[in-house]
């Protein structure tokens, strides 16, 4: 039996969709609106079915066209990580290779990761971006990288357990808050809390405890800075904290419960099992370089 609907005519019934219209759905495919309204109207017609019903001047998804929706994403995405595949099978080797890892992932891993590709492939480019909390989601959902680290494995993709981050509630030595014999939630409300601001646009607030006292920033070296100086409290990897513990800077908190939290970091490929030789190379070597001992951290 042979496909009755064409791949461009599934694109068509995408874009009007995600453009909001025919007009739109045109310009974005530089087609034609009648040929975008032909193409729908194929779909339709094949099928015997109704996409969209008129409210007033606007066409709304039937549900028999949210259905088609759906799988026809599904299908055309398919079809073009297979196409993605096989130019990169052509080629034998993808010219670059886009990375992006939440920050917690430590750094001396990925260096390790990276130097051992580079030996190996030399001449391939590689784009490395820390991300934080959503932003490594919105990596793999706008297509911006091809090997993700990142604390969840958002709908739709697949992914393998790397690593456990442990965090610990730390305070400078001097502060206020290791003064205390015994530390509840509601005591930490009354300080300020040092927070790492999301990278992706969702803003999501992680471990925030509400307290009005609240310094957001973009990177981890500024927050461990800041705790170190006596302005708030975190809770930190314990990779990030380094030699304070020992050389009594900064001193983890009294607290009744709560003093530590648990992050599961996961690899996932962008394109799945389509994922080409060069990305999948990388992410052999970034699973290799979790094995060395690092504070705080358990290889999964």
């Amino acid at each position: 039996m042979s496909a009755k609907i064409s791949l461009d005519q599934w694109q068509a019934l995408i874009a009007v969709v995600d453009e909001g219209g025919y007009a739109s759905a045109a310009e974005a495919l530089d087609k034609s609106q009648s040929a975008i309204s032909y193409a729908v109207q194929k779909i339709e017609t094949e099928l015997g079915v109704r996409a969209f019903a008129l409210e007033g001047r606007r066409a709304k998804l039937t549900e028999t066209g949210q259905m088609l929706y759906r799988q026809a994403k599904v299908l055309v995405e398919e079809a073009n990580r297979i196409e993605s595949a096989a130019i990169q099978l052509s080629q034998g080797w993808e010219p670059l290779v886009r990375v992006a890892a939440d920050a917690l992932f430590p750094q001396h891993c990925m260096l390790s990761a990276l130097d051992a590709f580079a030996q190996h492939s030399p001449l391939t480019r590689v784009e490395y971006t820390e991300t934080v909390l959503s932003g490594s989601d919105e990596a793999l959902l706008r297509k911006e990288a091809d090997v993700v680290i990142g604390g969840r494995v958002p709908p739709g993709f697949f992914g393998d357990p790397l690593m456990r981050v442990r965090f610990v509630a730390v305070a400078a030595a001097n502060h206020p808050l290791n003064q205390m014999d015994s530390l509840t939630h509601e005591d930490l409300r009354q300080h300020r809390q040092i927070v790492i601001r999301d990278s992706g646009s969702r803003r999501i607030d992680s471990g925030w405890l509400g307290a009005e006292q609240r310094w957001t920033v973009s990177h981890p070296s500024t927050r461990i800075a800041a705790i170190r100086r006596g302005l708030g409290f975190a809770w930190v990897p314990e990779a990030e904290i380094g030699d304070g513990l020992e050389s009594g800077a900064l001193k983890v908190l009294p607290l009744k419960e709560g003093v530590e939290r648990l992050v599961d970091l996961h690899l996932i490929y962008a394109d799945g099992q389509y994922a080409g030789q060069a990305a999948r190379y990388l992410g052999e070597r970034i699973r290799d370089a979790t094995a060395i001992p690092c504070p705080g951290v358990t290889v999964s």
